[in-house]
């Protein structure tokens, strides 16, 4: 069977060029304490890759692109497919700490993909012996995949295919073999029949959606060509608005997701993507304070959203995805007018009504030929044209909240690293497994050198947060009756005493941060 890349499956192959690389990585640390004997050795991580193999097609397809890309490429079985091609392994120098850690994610993430094999590889790191929070005698898994071949949705369901349930090895999933097949190569024939097809009808669909675009929509795009290297509108300038280098930096801070869950109570309807989108504004805000850089206007942030209708569409690899914009509150020092604001937006500014609507952007691409497609994608992605919508971007994945497991040791912790490009630097993703949160922060070294004081503004934001839900814990009480906490709500209660660890957990991470 053939089987053709979609529209926005290309757009992210088509985008990588020079600096800008779309692949994105997952980091999985595992304590091997439970499995056979305590430990696990590489060898067993190939056996365990190699039993899920057949769940997915993206294990053992590869690309099958065109001549200047006159139409989107092809998905075709790899003939010579060799598992440990995809798998390597190394050793953090001695103490082992996080710094070193972070290093090594960031250069491997900066490193370009292979893309004449499938798209994806795993490279397993040891000798995590010196950093706090994570069991000694630990290692860590980073696996790569291209942008092409799967969004946030069905890459969370490519890594959870990958686990197992319990510490005996049995899979989280079904290991029945994946029902997408893994492609045919077309003849050529049907490939120029295909080509001509799609570049024939593509502009009379392209003109039935160019009219559902508003005047303002139109103008805006005009301006952007008229001008380009100017930011949007209402969109400030920012160090992270700048050209990429071929260096990446990588940090991480982890928060308990009950935290996050009671800071929500300080503004009714507040939910915890909200407490998310309000500690990334608080970080932004002191970083930028501390550079001397901090716009009067609110930064703008683009946030990922997913389009998957149905649970089991997450099984299906490819792209499936649009993106809102959102005011974050950086102009308001109070942190619970903050999480205050960010409600506000979002209850506000859903998708269709958040500035340009990148749905009606989807819909566009659906109808633009490849090789039209490819020849902007590398203009839009240039330095010099690439576009500056917006100062960053912010993608919250949900994942699993139970324990996983690899070859019979468990997960303990997990990070995401994500693409960037030229005028957008940073990206903060904020994927959650088994009770926690991590907000993992991708930036250009050059746009973001000091990186770990960035982490550190997270951990004083979410801290802040906690002690303006003890303050409001504190005036509730002095407000309640003669008669004590005995009247007082027991939710009021349950806020205050959780917060107490709150602001205790988040200084404590960070001077054990600081020390490293």
């Amino acid at each position: 069977m053939i089987e053709q890349l979609g529209p926005q499956d290309a757009q992210f192959l088509f985008a990588q060029a020079g600096n800008t690389l779309t692949h994105v990585m997952s980091v999985n640390i595992y304590d091997p304490a439970g499995a056979p004997g305590g430990t696990v050795r590489f060898k067993d991580i190939i056996a365990h890759v190699a039993s899920r193999v057949a769940t997915s097609p993206v294990f053992r397809r590869k690309l099958h692109r065109l001549p200047f890309d006159f139409d989107f490429p092809y998905w075709v079985e790899d003939k010579d497919f060799d598992l440990e091609a995809h798998l390597s392994h190394a050793r953090l120098p001695r103490p082992g700490d996080w710094r070193q850690f972070c290093i090594q994610v960031a250069r491997h993430f900066s490193r370009p993909m292979d893309m004449t094999r499938p798209l994806w590889d795993m490279y397993v790191v040891e000798g995590l012996d010196n950093i706090p929070g994570i069991a000694p005698g630990s290692f860590a898994t980073l696996t790569r995949i291209h942008h092409a071949a799967i969004d946030g949705a069905s890459g969370t369901h490519f890594f959870v295919a990958l686990s197992d349930r319990d510490a005996a090895g049995h899979p989280v999933f079904d290991l029945a073999e994946s029902a997408v097949p893994l492609g045919a190569e077309p003849a050529p024939l049907e490939t120029l029949t295909r080509a001509f097809n799609a570049n024939l009808t593509s502009p009379v669909r392209l003109m039935q959606s160019l009219v559902k675009l508003s005047p303002g929509l139109l103008r805006a795009a005009q301006g952007g060509l008229a001008h380009p290297g100017q930011m949007g509108p209402g969109v400030p300038e920012t160090r992270f608005n700048a050209p990429l280098s071929p260096h990446k930096v990588f940090d991480a801070a982890e928060f308990p997701l009950v935290e996050l869950s009671a800071i929500r109570a300080l503004v009714p309807g507040a939910t915890i993507n909200d407490v998310v989108l309000a500690i990334c504004a608080g970080a932004l805000r002191t970083y930028l304070l501390h550079h001397g850089e901090l716009p009067d206007e609110r930064l703008v942030a683009t946030a990922p959203v997913n389009l998957r209708t149905k649970s089991a569409e997450a099984s299906r690899p490819g792209n499936n995805i649009s993106a809102m914009s959102v005011k974050l509150p950086t102009d308001l020092a109070d942190p619970a007018e903050r999480l205050a604001a960010v409600r506000d937006f979002t209850m506000e500014a859903k998708e269709a009504r958040a500035g340009l609507s990148a749905r009606v952007m989807t819909d566009l691409t659906k109808h633009i030929p490849g090789a039209t497609m490819a020849l902007a994608a590398r203009m839009l992605t240039s330095p010099r044209f690439a576009p500056r919508a917006s100062n960053l971007f912010i993608s919250n994945v949900p994942g699993p909240q139970f324990p996983l497991y690899m070859a019979g040791a468990r997960t303990t912790h997990q990070y995401g690293l994500a693409p960037l490009a030229n005028n957008m630097g940073l990206f903060i993703a904020t994927p959650s497994y088994d009770g926690k949160i991590s907000f993992c922060v991708t930036a250009d070294r050059a746009i973001m050198p000091d990186v770990a004081f960035f982490r550190t503004c997270l951990e004083q934001a979410e801290a802040e947060l906690g002690a303006a839900l003890l303050a409001r814990a504190a005036a509730m009480r002095e407000k309640a009756p003669p008669a004590g906490d005995k009247d007082m709500p027991q939710r009021g209660k349950d806020v205050a005493s959780g917060k107490k660890r709150v602001v205790r957990s988040a200084a404590s991470v960070a001077r054990a941060r600081r020390k490293t």
